[in-house]
Parts: C-alpha cells; sequence; structure tokens
C-alpha cells in the first residue's frame, strides 16, 4: 500500500511561538513570532506554509498555498509519465570488438539516450575471457566516457552470469527529447516551404 505523504501545516495550524520566515519573493525575513508571519501572510491575502518543520525554528513561507499544491502535482505527474515512458535499450559487445563495430554501438546507444531511452551496455563474454573481468570494466568505462554527452551511468559494471551490465541513463527526459524533435521537425518544413511569389513580379524571360 501507497504511503501518502501529510500536506504541510498552513496557516493557524502552524503552533509554534516562532518561525524563520520566508517571504513571497523568497526573500530571509528572519525569525519573527509566529503571530507577525500570519499578519504579514493576510496583508498580502496568501498563505502561510511551514516548509521545512523539523528546522528550529521551523520554516515557512509567504505563499499561494493553492498553486503551490498544484504546480506540485503537476511536477509528480510529469514525472512519473517520464519514468514509465522510458525505455532500456540493449547494446552488446564482444570483449574484442574491432573498432568499426565499436563506432556502430556507439553511435545506437547515442542515438537512444538522444530518444530519453536508458541504454543497458552488455559485454558478452566468452571461454576465459570471464576470467579477465577488468577488460570488460575498462571497455564499459570507455563507453560511458564516449557517449556522456547524452548519458550519465546509473549502474556501474556488474557481473550478471556469463555477461558484464552496465545502465547508462539519458540527460535529457523522454518529454523533452520529444519535444526537441518536434521544433527540428516544424523547422525543417517552415525551411522547405517555398516562398510566396510577390504579386507586382513578372516573370523573366530568357535572352535566345
Amino acid at each position: 500500500m501507497e504511503q501518502r505523504i501529510s500536506d504541510p501545516r498552513t496557516n493557524d495550524k502552524i503552533r509554534v511561538p516562532e518561525v524563520r520566515l520566508v517571504g513571497p519573493a523568497g526573500e530571509q525575513v528572519g525569525v519573527v513570532p509566529i503571530e507577525t508571519a500570519l499578519r504579514l501572510a493576510r496583508e498580502a491575502d496568501l498563505d502561510l506554509v511551514e516548509v521545512a518543520p523539523n528546522s528550529r525554528p521551523p520554516v515557512v513561507k509567504i505563499m499561494d498555498y493553492g498553486k503551490f499544491k498544484y504546480e506540485t502535482a503537476q511536477k509528480a505527474k510529469e514525472a512519473r509519465r517520464n519514468q514509465a515512458n522510458t525505455v532500456l535499450k540493449e547494446v552488446r559487445f564482444r570483449l574484442k570488438i574491432d573498432s568499426h563495430d565499436y563506432e556502430t554501438k556507439r553511435k545506437r546507444a547515442e542515438g537512444f539516450l538522444k530518444d530519453g531511452d536508458k541504454v543497458k551496455a552488455m559485454i558478452l563474454f566468452r571461454g576465459r575471457e570471464q576470467s579477465r573481468p577488468d577488460q570488460g570494466v575498462r571497455l564499459l568505462a570507455r563507453f560511458a566516457e564516449d557517449v556522456r554527452e547524452f548519458g550519465n551511468v546509473e549502474s556501474n559494471p556488474t557481473i550478471d552470469g556469463r555477461n558484464m551490465v552496465m545502465v547508462i541513463g539519458p540527460i535529457k527526459s523522454k518529454v523533452d527529447a520529444k519535444a526537441e524533435q518536434n521544433a527540428k521537425r516544424a523547422a525543417a518544413r517552415s525551411q522547405n516551404t517555398p516562398a510566396p511569389t510577390g504579386a507586382g513580379e513578372a516573370p523573366t524571360s530568357q535572352e535566345q
């Protein structure tokens, strides 16, 4: 069962003698009596919200609590959607991989990461290669370095049976990557649209 996080205390529910007050623009007001903080919130026609209850004294902020709750819910929804849309793509290596094959794998992984997907980089060991895991670690470290512009290591190399696995997460979220792709397509379409011919222009005739 999912545990529900309780809402922060607001306004008259904040029952402490003094608080550290943050103003509506994020300015530090300082430690003031709770009565003063409540009065300033009422004068601004806003709410007083406890944002750090475990601090001594608790930290409160003057804000529009309804707007704050809505924005928090939207961010949580967006985070869940990004997590649900992220796909784990697999890229397999042999320990003795030639440079051409390596570049092909690297470019494929970069494409996955650009699209906002995670990459599971897997080395397939053969026979005695299993006794040389350090070589696998070096290869995966090189691979992570080569794609670091597009992703960061989320799971360091680990042995999984006869394989060694490392997971790289994208820097851009799935939603951001999709938005960027759509923007590029729109820009390409606008560039390919022919410019309208001026109404007053007559077609030029070619001299023979």
